[in-house]
């Protein structure tokens, strides 16, 4: 199994953002293999939240502060002295970006920055992953995948300030951890999809809304394609990625985790069949008005990944879909989400060491 619970037992782990969607799944399952796991993050949004749904402060030293705050960030990394960092921490929405630019630059490049200064004197420290996105690249709407040797830009807030980051974490490494034996290295996630996410302005969240309150389902861009991922398969790839990082092998700096699959679905097609899983008519109405623009087509190669990770998907197209309304089902009949989440992390354990 490429995660490996060995590695991961025992090490002091600093997880940024493990308030977040993909940030308690990561929290949870990295507690369940044995880390001591330090989580720094604002607190969740009021109402549902994974977070809370699953407890995941059971299962984390939960530092709830704010990634901007220089001072802050540098006394939980003097307090956590990780051997392994997995910063998630961000502001992940494309619209709220356009919103309020500069607090999105503030969090997800003076964040990483403040982070990454912060670790420049953390003794005992192995490895550095930075958590950034699909949109990090110069998107001329061309039709083909983006490969990592890409060129970064950034149309929107969001999408430039990830680029910067990276930017901005390659600088740090080379300036810094590099002479120090360190390595400092960013994972450029895909479009994730899993039970727990209950954010604004994301599909899946949309779509449980929609059924929850007896509303048409009402999509923005339905014809936009994304490389839509499984949490845990995502997540899975971050933690390969950090461990072998640590473990001294020689890798790239940056790879794309995101599905198999060169070509992405349209958004469309991944709201029918959810619609269809949790029971409910698959169909939907499109919204009109003008919107701020958003990629046509975004897809991500990701073999060189898969070569030198030796990470596959577990949960690909109909299974990420059939596991994701699984999880909403069981919340809807008030199920103890904690043990539900667990238990989906322990079965795709068993399906990768079975695989």
């Amino acid at each position: 199994m490429p995660v490996d619970p060995d590695f991961w037992r025992g090490k002091r782990v600093l997880l940024t953002g493990h308030t977040g969607f993909k940030g308690s799944w990561a929290a949870l399952w990295l507690a369940r293999m044995g880390a001591n796991v330090t989580g720094l993050a604002l607190p969740p949004p009021d109402g549902d939240s994974l977070f809370r749904l699953a407890d995941i402060s059971r299962s984390v030293d939960s530092h709830l502060a704010d990634i901007r705050d220089a001072d802050g960030v540098r006394a939980v990394v003097e307090a956590a002295r990780p051997h392994l960092v997995l910063h998630m921490a961000a502001q992940p929405l494309v619209r709220r970006s356009i919103a309020e630019p500069a607090a999105t630059f503030a969090v997800n490049v003076m964040g990483t920055v403040h982070l990454l200064d912060a670790l420049r004197a953390s003794p005992g420290l192995e490895a550095v992953l930075i958590i950034t996105t699909d949109k990090v690249y110069e998107n001329a709407e061309l039709g083909r995948p983006f490969a990592e040797q890409d060129a970064l830009g950034g149309r929107d807030p969001y999408a430039a300030s990830k680029a910067a980051a990276e930017i901005a974490t390659s600088a740090y490494a080379r300036t810094y951890f590099q002479a120090a034996g360190v390595p400092v290295a960013t994972a450029r996630g895909g479009n994730v999809i899993g039970g727990g996410d209950f954010a604004e302005d994301r599909l899946i969240p949309d779509i449980y809304r929609a059924i929850a309150s007896r509303r048409d389902l009402v999509l923005r861009y339905p014809e936009a394609t994304r490389p839509w991922q499984h949490v845990l398969d995502c997540v899975a790839g971050y933690l390969v990625y950090l461990q072998r990082l640590a473990s001294g092998i020689p890798l790239p700096r940056a790879l794309n985790i995101g599905p198999e699959a060169g070509d992405g679905v349209p958004v469309r097609i991944i709201a029918e069949a959810m619609l269809k899983a949790l029971g409910a008519e698959a169909s939907w109405v499109q919204e009109s008005g003008d919107f701020p623009h958003e990629a046509k087509r975004l897809t991500l190669d990701t073999a060189l990944a898969r070569a030198t990770l030796d990470w596959r998907d577990q949960l690909p197209g109909e299974k990420a879909i059939g596991a994701t309304a699984d999880w909403y089902r069981a919340f809807a009949v008030g199920a103890d989400m904690r043990a539900r989440t667990l238990g989906e992390i322990e079965a795709y354990e068993r399906s990768a060491v079975a695989g």
